[in-house]
């Protein structure tokens, strides 16, 4: 996911590792722990597989800085693991790259992953009501715990219901696309 995430945000203009690190952040989130020891070795290994090259840049005054800027074979693996949808596209992380870029994936690509995502939630929602403390076993019901369990529940519900809209509105735009205007006939 680190890769699509870079490709992503280098396929319209390039970075150097720092602004590369502060959009992964400002993109992703910064619960998403990008640390430069994982960032360069990664630029590295991209740039000697041919997805990425890089680029001296001159900065007054002192020595150049690299910046790194997609290559053609970059961008043709950029579009391999956009379309790339199997179930691991649906999980937490992976599911906030992929959605990160939904502008620039298929409608079908970006549908599909929607509904595994939502079919991931509903287990998880299923779980979570599954194992709540009432099933821990206890006598005694600790506040702290049942709270807990209550905001798992509530905030998996409006997981669910966020996605459910974006299936809705993904299907909406679908089905506008789908069918040319002045067109009468009835859709079932």
């Amino acid at each position: 996911m680190l890769e699509l995430a870079i490709l992503g945000l280098l396929q319209d203009t390039e970075m150097h590792g720092y602004e590369l690190r502060k959009e992964v952040h400002r993109v992703l989130g910064p619960v998403r722990a990008l640390s430069y020891g994982t960032l360069y070795p990664r630029l590295r290994l991209m740039v000697d597989r041919g997805h990425l090259m890089e680029v001296d840049r001159p900065v007054a005054g002192r020595r150049a800085r690299i910046t790194y800027a997609v290559t053609p074979a970059g961008r043709e693996y950029f579009e391999s693991l956009l379309t790339s949808a199997g179930p691991s596209a649906w999980e937490d992380d992976a599911f906030a790259v992929h959605f990160a870029f939904f502008g620039r994936t298929d409608r079908t690509v970006r549908l599909r992953i929607l509904q595994g995502r939502c079919a991931r939630l509903e287990e998880r929602l299923e779980q979570v009501r599954a194992n709540g403390p009432a099933r821990a076993g206890s006598a005694t019901q600790d506040n702290y715990i049942t709270e807990l369990h209550r905001h798992g529940v509530e905030s998996a519900e409006a997981d669910l219901r966020w996605i459910t809209r974006m299936i809705e509105a993904e299907q909406l735009t679908h089905d506008r696309v789908a069918t040319p205007r002045g067109d009468t006939r009835d859709k079932e």
